[in-house]
């Protein structure tokens, strides 16, 4: 990367907000979809300086399988993102962003609608700090540590966590309580038998 500005959060927040809606039309899967997803992140990396997809690499960003939608169209969106001026003067960033998005979003995509990424401000924020930090980039004015404990904060992935860890406790405790009670009768008629 050669650009020696960080990228200010603001602005690539904002261009999500102007997302096309040609890159959250239906991607092509299983020969119906408008949107070659493959095609857009070879032309994305061509114009950041990169090589266009192989025929090997473009088979990561096709599908023939309905369970691929909302990722193929997380992808999209985040090419959108990545397309900013910031990003394309900036060069040698094509590898890193194809590592992205062909390794980065999958998680996300299970658990978030792709629309939500242009509609909802945190999940905006979210997918463009998830991007820099693919990168190896904060945004302006912020230390790593602020940047890393800022996207900790929006993490969807993080929250899905929280909530399975925050599930697993309660049906532990509702075991735990379970068994006490069962052992209290049990104590209990012990002493009835006894009396």
């Amino acid at each position: 990367m050669t650009s020696s500005e960080p990228p200010v959060l603001d602005r690539l927040t904002h261009r999500l907000t102007e997302c096309p809606a040609e890159f959250l039309a239906e991607p092509r899967i299983a020969g119906s979809g408008r949107i070659h997803v493959d095609a857009v992140v070879s032309d994305l990396l061509v114009d950041l300086g990169g090589q266009p997809l192989t025929v090997d690499e473009a088979r990561t960003f096709q599908s023939a399988s309905s369970k691929d939608r909302n990722l193929l169209r997380l992808v999209l969106v985040a090419t959108w993102l990545m397309h900013d001026d910031f990003f394309c003067e900036a060069r040698n960033v094509a590898a890193a962003v194809q590592d992205w998005l062909r390794g980065g979003l999958a998680e996300l995509a299970a658990l978030v609608s792709a629309d939500q990424f242009v509609g909802d401000p945190d999940r905006r924020e979210e997918l463009v700090r998830l991007g820099l930090a693919a990168l190896g980039l904060r945004p302006a004015g912020e230390t790593p540590e602020q940047a890393a404990d800022r996207l900790k904060t929006l993490s969807s992935v993080e929250r899905a966590a929280l909530i399975r860890e925050t599930k697993a406790q309660i049906e532990r405790a509702r075991v735990l309580r379970r068994k006490m009670e069962e052992e209290a009768a049990r104590e209990a008629a012990a002493r009835v038998t006894r009396e």
